[in-house]
């Protein structure tokens, strides 16, 4: 078992006993979605903000255009902090102070680089597309050169990471259980519905397979 080194950048202090330092246990976490929070400082000011993403291996790839102050500012650092979470169930105790959520969260810290090799950016996009939908790259038109030398593609080195992760159920006071009070769980799911078609060409062809994998995928 391959665990991140602990230090006091990534270690959790405030619920330990839900904390993973397991590479695999994170790779998970981060694999199970596409959206990350991403944290950087722009002109003192501490801001954070919702990014597509996808994860190769130990490397994280973000992009956006060749002017956003986001990407522009985590080169300038060489470091940025990746924060990813899904929320698994409401948590619904006796006693309003008990209630909580089930989640699996992963906070990533790492270096920074910018990626000018054409084919190191090709690569990273098809990352961060395979990312949000498994074969969607086969299924569009290539990238040409213009689209790609306007598009700045960021690489993220993980060098430190920990997760939290709560998957219980009530933890109420021993007094409380024997209360008139519902308790329990809610369990929530993302799910994906019916593709629907744009408007135009698509309308009149059949939906792709790798489209409706994903939708068949995610009920």
């Amino acid at each position: 078992m391959k665990e991140y080194p602990k230090s006091k950048l990534n270690r959790v202090k405030r619920g330990h006993n839900r904390a993973t330092y397991d590479v695999e246990n994170i790779n998970a976490i981060l694999d199970a979605g596409f959206i990350g929070y991403v944290s950087y400082m722009y002109k003192n000011k501490a801001i954070s903000l919702p990014m597509g993403y996808g994860r190769k291996g130990n490397k994280i790839y973000l992009h956006g255009s060749q002017a956003n102050r986001m990407l522009l500012a985590l080169l300038e650092a060489k470091e940025m902090s990746l924060t990813v979470t899904h929320l698994d169930a409401l948590v619904l105790a006796r006693s309003g102070l008990h209630h909580s959520v089930n989640y699996r969260s992963a906070t990533l810290f790492g270096s920074t680089r910018k990626l000018e090799d054409t084919k190191e950016k090709e690569a990273a996009l098809f990352c961060v597309m395979e990312q949000m939908m498994k074969g969607r790259w086969d299924g569009i038109r290539p990238m040409d050169q213009e689209e790609l030398d306007r598009t700045l593609v960021v690489e993220m080195t993980i060098e430190t990471a920990s997760a939290k992760i709560r998957d219980v159920g009530v933890a109420d006071e021993p007094a409380d259980y024997d209360l008139d009070v519902w308790a329990g769980l809610v369990p929530l799911k993302q799910i994906a519905e019916y593709p629907i078609a744009d408007k135009g060409l698509p309308q009149q062809m059949e939906i792709p397979k790798h489209v409706l994998d994903y939708y068949q995928q995610n009920q």
